[in-house]
Parts: C-alpha cells; sequence; structure tokens
C-alpha cells in the first residue's frame, strides 16, 4: 500500500507590499501573516492590510499578528481587515484567546521542554513554534532544537517558525512533519521586503519536501 504524502502549509509572514503578497500566492502560499505589533520593523497599518486583502484572490488565509494587544483592538482589526485568524505572540491567556473572534494561533516561543507548559489549557486552532530570543518576539532568523516539536504536538497541529529558509525547510519538514511552516526574514532583501526567488525557492523546497 502506498503511503499518502500529507501537503504541509506555507504560510509567509511579515508582508507589507501588496506585490509581495500576490508573488507568495501565484508561488502556491497557503497563508500570509500581517504583523501589527508596533515595535516590529515590520509593522504594517490596519488601512494597508485592509487593501491588500482586497485585492486578494479567494482560498488564501490572512493571518494578522499582534502582541499582547488589547481584545477590542484585535477583534476590531480582524473585523475591518477581514483577517482569517489571529496570531498571538504574546502573554496571552486561555481566557483571552476564547475572547478573539478569530481562529487562534498561540506562538510558542520555544527555549525548553519547560516552553510547553501549561498549553493544555489553550483551546486554539494551531501552535506556532518559535525560536526563544530575549530581545523579539519572532522574526529572529535564529532556529530551535528541532527535536523539541513533538513536545508541541501533543496539545494541537504545529506550524515550525523560526530560522527557516530556502535551504532548509525541506529537511526541516521531514525531521518535524509539522501541519505547516512560517516564514519571515529568511526569505527577505531587507525587513518587510521580500525576495522573490528566495520566496519562490522556499515554497518549492517545502512543496517538495512533503512530510
Amino acid at each position: 500500500m502506498v503511503k499518502q504524502l500529507r501537503v504541509v502549509r506555507v504560510k509567509i509572514c511579515g508582508m507589507t507590499r501588496l506585490e509581495d503578497v500576490l508573488l507568495a500566492v501565484e508561488g502556491g502560499a497557503d497563508a500570509v501573516g500581517f504583523i501589527f505589533y508596533k515595535k516590529s520593523p515590520r509593522c504594517v497599518s490596519a488601512k494597508t492590510v485592509k487593501s491588500i486583502i482586497a485585492a486578494l484572490p479567494p482560498f488564501i488565509e490572512t493571518v494578522g499578528v499582534f502582541v499582547n494587544e488589547s481584545v477590542d483592538r484585535i477583534n476590531r482589526i480582524a473585523d475591518s481587515c477581514k483577517l482569517s485568524a489571529v496570531q498571538l505572540h504574546g502573554n496571552e491567556s486561555p481566557a483571552f484567546c476564547k475572547k478573539i473572534r478569530r481562529k487562534v494561533i498561540k506562538a510558542v516561543r520555544v527555549k525548553s521542554r519547560d516552553s510547553f507548559e501549561g498549553l493544555a489549557s489553550y483551546k486554539v486552532s494551531a501552535f506556532l513554534l518559535d525560536a526563544f530570543s530575549n530581545g523579539q518576539q519572532g522574526g529572529t532568523g535564529e532556529t530551535f532544537d528541532w527535536r523539541l516539536v513533538s513536545e508541541g504536538k501533543k496539545y494541537g497541529p504545529v506550524i515550525l517558525a523560526g530560522g527557516l529558509d530556502p535551504s532548509n525547510v525541506a529537511h526541516a519538514i521531514q525531521k518535524v512533519k509539522p501541519y505547516g511552516v512560517d516564514v519571515c526574514s529568511g526569505v527577505e532583501k531587507s525587513p518587510g521586503i521580500k525576495d522573490p526567488s528566495m520566496l519562490k525557492e522556499f515554497i518549492k523546497a517545502v512543496k517538495s519536501g512533503k512530510a
């Protein structure tokens, strides 16, 4: 009996321009991410995101990334921009996540097995596992110990992030077998500006490195 290969979903995050979003979509990305965290060099306004999403073809997931924002602001932006999902990168509690009127992806900054403590209480759509950094909430370009991913899988679908790029993503998929992968700095020329060739190569590598 032939084993079915599972297609790994691709999210390209830190989008700031329509041209980059359309390149990602044309290349086969399943989702695109927009960062609303003001301290991020990839922060984008709700007005810009709204106009980009309005220009997208159907069946593309759009994800808003927030860090320790208020429930009201998150829901307001999600409604205004018509986001498909919300990704929370701060210290949001399980109770907080339940108040979001969208599918929730909870980010976990992985340092050790202790990083997964308390995840059983979160009733969210997926967990995004990123590298821990003292100074940044994400987009560090650093990987973490992928052997720890199996711990996160106990609590729900896992999206692998942190230091992924066209050269290592196929290997990561074979090793981790995640639900999806997320890339930001690994396909950029500069923060928020994507490199077209790296973008295409990344998506191509994911599609060829099926789990």
